[in-house]
C-alpha cells in the first residue's frame, strides 16, 4: 500500500477486536512518528501507554471523575458505569501529553507538532492494520486525571487515543476536493 492510499483508507475507529496490541509494535511506530516536524527540534510530547490491567486504573479513574461531576444522584451511577465500561473495554490507550511553553507562539507551535505526530503515528499503525479515534475528553484537564498520571502544572494532555485491531472499519466520508478551497494569488 502506497501513502496516498494509506491516507485515503485511514478510518477513525470505534469498536475493536478483543485482541492484544503490542506495546513494543506502539513504541516502533512512536519512535518513527517522532520525525514529525517540530520548531528547534524541542520534542516537546511524552506519552502514557495504557493497556492490559492498567485499563481498570484508566477506568476507575474516569468513572470517578464524571460521576462526582454529575448533580443528579439517578443519573451519576449510570454515567459512570458507561464511562467505565467504554474506557475498559478497549484494547490500548495512548495518552499524549505536550509541554505548556510560557511563549503562546512556542506553545502554539508544539502543539501543531504534536498534532502532525500523531497523524504520521495513525498513519503508520493504519498501515499495520491497527485503528484508532483521538479523543479530546475534559476529564484529560481534570486535576484527580493529571495526579494519577503525572501531568505536570507546566504539560498539557491532548489526547487520548483509543487503540486497537477493528472490529467495524466505518466507511468513508466524502470530503471537499482542495481545488474548492484553494486560493490561488499571482
Amino acid at each position: 500500500m502506497n501513502l496516498t492510499e494509506i491516507i485515503k483508507d485511514r478510518r477513525s475507529v470505534h469498536r475493536f477486536q478483543d485482541r492484544e496490541v503490542s506495546p513494543e509494535l506502539i513504541i516502533e511506530l512512536l519512535d518513527t512518528a517522532v520525525w514529525a516536524p517540530n520548531h528547534h527540534v524541542t520534542e516537546p510530547w511524552r506519552f502514557i501507554l495504557i493497556h492490559g490491567d492498567s485499563r481498570e486504573e484508566l477506568a476507575q479513574t474516569v468513572k470517578s471523575i464524571r460521576e462526582a461531576k454529575e448533580t443528579d444522584p439517578d443519573k451519576k451511577k449510570a454515567i459512570g458505569e458507561k464511562i467505565y465500561k467504554k474506557i475498559s473495554s478497549n484494547p490500548m490507550y495512548l495518552i499524549v501529553v505536550v509541554k505548556e511553553d510560557e511563549n503562546p507562539i512556542v506553545r502554539e507551535d508544539d502543539f501543531a507538532a504534536a498534532c502532525c505526530l500523531l497523524q504520521n503515528f495513525s498513519l503508520l499503525a493504519w498501515e499495520k492494520g491497527i485503528g484508532m479515534t483521538w479523543h479530546s475528553y475534559g476529564w484529560l484537564k481534570d486535576p484527580a486525571f493529571r495526579e494519577a498520571y503525572g501531568i505536570q502544572p507546566n504539560e498539557r494532555a491532548i489526547c487520548n487515543m483509543h487503540m486497537g485491531y477493528p472490529e467495524i472499519i466505518p466507511m468513508a466520508q466524502n470530503r471537499k476536493p482542495a481545488s474548492e478551497l484553494v486560493t490561488i494569488l499571482k
